[in-house]
């Protein structure tokens, strides 16, 4: 019997949570899923050394809006940690902007104060479609919710773009990934992300209709690309046969 393995996620949200990615982890043997809320708990005292996957979820805040939200320089800390262990880091939207701070790139709102909010596909680089994103070469939608934008940290390279954001996701080695879209946010549960995120979407003009058809239509296949991304993520890390 193989040894249970921990994923730890850090949470802004509570309804941003690992969605999709909790089932998906957990067929994949890790069977200890744990949670730690930004701004609530103590990250100071993490023992990285006791998880197997580090998880840095969504939110609305910005990862350069420390004066706002002192706890974003505990965060970084933490991810700093997690990178110079070199051992798996997953970050995403609000995580993927942390990962960029902590490398020293630069995150900024998007050009005129734009947001990227609903479903489109990503063209992958070259880089991409020989990374573990590949199987979202095909134009499979995905969801983007965001308005600030990465660049690519030094030494890493641009995995994904779309036309409004230029940088989608980038890697560090193997071990750590960024995205700046969403492939765990469980269709099922979009109403959570439609109420949790009124004003934003009021603001935007963002149509729901329009959202909560296409997680219905995209929903199915968004699941099983979920899992094709982190099979192919999962081989390839430091020590993995």
């Amino acid at each position: 019997m193989s040894t249970p393995k921990t994923v730890l996620a850090l949470r802004h949200l509570a309804f941003e949570d690992l969605g999709l990615l909790g089932p998906v982890l957990e067929a994949r043997g890790f069977t200890r899923l744990l949670t730690r809320d930004a701004g609530v708990d103590d990250l100071r005292d993490v023992d990285l050394d006791a998880v197997d996957l580090l998880v840095v979820l969504g939110g609305p805040i910005g990862a350069y809006d420390d004066a706002l939200y002192p706890y974003l320089n505990d965060e970084l800390a933490l991810i700093h940690r997690r990178i110079a262990a070199r051992r798996p880091l997953l970050g995403i939207c609000l995580g993927a902007q942390l990962m960029a701070r902590a490398l020293g790139a630069s995150v900024r709102p998007m050009v005129h104060g734009r947001k990227e909010i609903g479903f489109a596909p990503l063209t992958l680089t070259d880089a991409g479609r020989d990374s573990p994103l590949a199987p979202l070469a095909q134009g499979q939608p995905v969801l983007h919710w965001h308005g600030d934008q990465f660049e690519i940290p030094a030494g890493c390279a641009s995995l994904a773009t779309t036309p409004p954001c230029p940088h989608q996701a980038f890697a560090v080695e193997d071990f750590a990934l960024a995205l700046q879209f969403h492939l765990e946010s469980d269709p099922a549960r979009l109403e959570q992300w439609l109420i949790g995120h009124a004003g934003e979407l009021a603001q935007a003009r963002v149509p729901l209709d329009a959202l909560r058809s296409d997680a219905k239509a995209h929903g199915p296949a968004l699941r099983a690309a979920l899992g094709d991304v982190m099979d192919r993520w999962m081989a390839g890390w430091p020590g993995r046969a």
